[in-house]
């Protein structure tokens, strides 16, 4: 079997596996995609077109020192190194393969990067200073914030809500997330107003009759996923001066602000769609300075 042959028809098999059992978004398929076939690449290149199924560890090794060489971070290179796992335990499990090359690996140290979320103050003064007109695209921005702030999903779920996923009689709304998980998610009677006018200026631009989706552009399409950072970064950037401004900082600013404001762990990880706490409990660092408060008012040694 060459090669080539090897290579087609696995990734191929692959990424059939990801899509139909694992369930991962198209971009993260891709993503894999991408990464493994760069490691073949680099194969080709620097050590005689080795075959995949005959790779070991020590070849792994030389890539992860050139992509370290080329300046690349850990997280970055820990990202590809979880694609090219995933394949061989892809290869294994096919029985493509007798030994995993992985099996050993241990992944590279990233350093912490500590998130800081806006400020209840920068979210009420961009609701106040800002969507002051009543045109569809004023209108649709102001729900894009609402709905990133008062539900905190993700960008990819927003971008991909359906028109039937708001229930203004229940006053929730049905996300799909990550590997096709539905959570339901409650609406403040604020976000359902915006969601009501929204509608109603959604009737005004011209739509392609197969179109479902909730969020569009003023030409009736689809919205990227480029298209809501720019749109999240532009807006706070006139009432915030903090680096990082982005639809996952508002999705940060959710949890924080709800643990804040008394919310348990357990209750933010299901409205985030998490599958466990310790997803979760990146954002309590943020809420340290408020647990402190609770627990010197009410540690009884500290009467």
């Amino acid at each position: 079997m060459s090669n080539g042959f090897f290579m087609r028809n696995n990734l191929q098999s692959h990424t059939e596996y990801l899509e139909k059992e694992k369930k991962y978004s198209p971009l993260t398929v891709k993503a894999y995609y991408n990464d493994i076939v760069s490691f073949q690449l680099f194969l080709n290149e620097s050590h005689d077109s080795c075959k995949l199924e005959e790779v070991n560890y020590p070849l792994i090794r030389s890539w992860i020192v050139q992509l370290s060489d080329s300046e690349m971070s850990p997280s970055s290179i820990n990202r590809k190194m979880a694609s090219l796992k995933s394949f061989y335990k892809f290869l294994l499990k096919t029985k493509q393969i007798e030994i995993n090359p992985f099996v050993k690996h241990k992944s590279l140290k990233t350093p912490k990067q500590v998130q800081i979320p806006f400020s209840e103050k920068e979210i009420n003064q961009l609701f106040e200073t800002q969507f002051l007109e009543t045109d569809f695209e004023s209108v649709r921005n102001r729900l894009v914030v609402e709905l990133l702030y008062s539900t905190g999903m993700r960008r990819a779920e927003l971008i991909n809500l359906e028109l039937n996923a708001i229930d203004f009689y229940g006053k929730t709304i049905k996300i799909l997330g990550k590997r096709n998980k539905e959570r339901i998610v409650p609406l403040l009677t604020s976000t359902l107003e915006i969601v009501t006018l929204y509608l109603s200026k959604r009737k005004e631009i011209e739509i392609n009759v197969n179109n479902e989706k909730l969020i569009l552009s003023k030409k009736g399409n689809k919205i990227s996923e480029t298209f809501v950072y720019r749109l999240i970064n532009d807006y706070f950037s006139t009432v915030s001066e903090k680096v990082k401004k982005s639809p996952h900082v508002l999705r940060h600013s959710f949890a924080t602000h709800l643990l804040n404001n008394g919310a348990d762990l357990n209750s933010v990880k299901e409205l985030l769609g998490h599958a466990s706490l310790s997803s979760t409990q990146i954002y309590t660092h943020s809420s340290l300075s408020e647990l402190k408060k609770v627990y010197n008012n009410a540690h009884p040694r500290n009467k």
